[in-house]
């Protein structure tokens, strides 16, 4: 199963509370809501297209918390995402939860990175992380994501928690799909492939 990483950005880098002012104040930060006026059409289709390949969703104990509390409530037939996030199988990395209450839900304990690396050997499509930018980061560092998407807002907060900001090698990857929205949302899509490589720059004869 390949370990997709979703995450939700500015151009300058901040992922902390994309959907509304207070998704996420912590840290004292009151810029949250910045992705919800670029939300067009074209987005949500292709988040749902996106969400079409899991197998599962995976998170970090803050999101999960988040998520378990708010989309239970979305009731509504119509809307492109619930019934599949809500009946989607659910895994959380946590030492502290004992259970949870979004199901079906399964506790992951002990180290992430080994509990992951065990639900990747299954068979499947995507295990997918919606946020839980720490989690998807410390997973991306320890080599087990397989794709990274970027949903790239034109906006400048100059505050707000960072995306990618973590210890570990640095990261190699690989353009496979790009688009821009109607309403300006830069929708990326990379595979990872490894370490990054480092190079020197020796003028234009080395492109020739």
């Amino acid at each position: 199963m390949r370990i997709s990483l979703t995450e939700f950005v500015t151009l300058d880098g901040v992922s902390q509370g994309p959907g509304s002012p207070d998704e996420d104040t912590s840290d004292g930060f009151t810029a949250g809501g910045w992705l919800v006026p670029h939300m067009d059409a074209t987005f949500v289709q292709r988040a749902s297209d996106w969400l079409d390949l899991a197998d599962g969703l995976l998170f970090g104990r803050r999101t999960y918390e988040a998520f378990a509390r708010d989309w239970p409530a979305i009731t509504d037939p119509a809307d492109p995402f619930a019934g599949r996030m809500n009946t989607l199988p659910k895994y959380v990395v946590s030492n502290t939860l004992s259970e949870g209450s979004w199901h079906p839900t399964t506790v992951l304990t002990g180290d992430p990175a080994q509990a992951v690396a065990e639900l990747r050997a299954r068979p499947g499509r995507e295990l997918q992380i919606h946020g839980s930018a720490r989690l998807g980061d410390a997973l991306l560092a320890a080599g087990l994501v397989d794709t990274l998407r970027l949903v790239v807002a034109p906006t400048v907060l100059r505050t707000g928690r960072r995306l990618l900001t973590g210890p570990g090698a640095p990261s190699g990857l690989r353009l496979v799909h790009h688009e821009a929205t109607p309403n300006g949302l830069l929708l990326l899509e990379y595979e990872t492939t490894g370490q990054a490589p480092l190079g020197t720059y020796e003028g234009v004869a080395a492109f020739t």
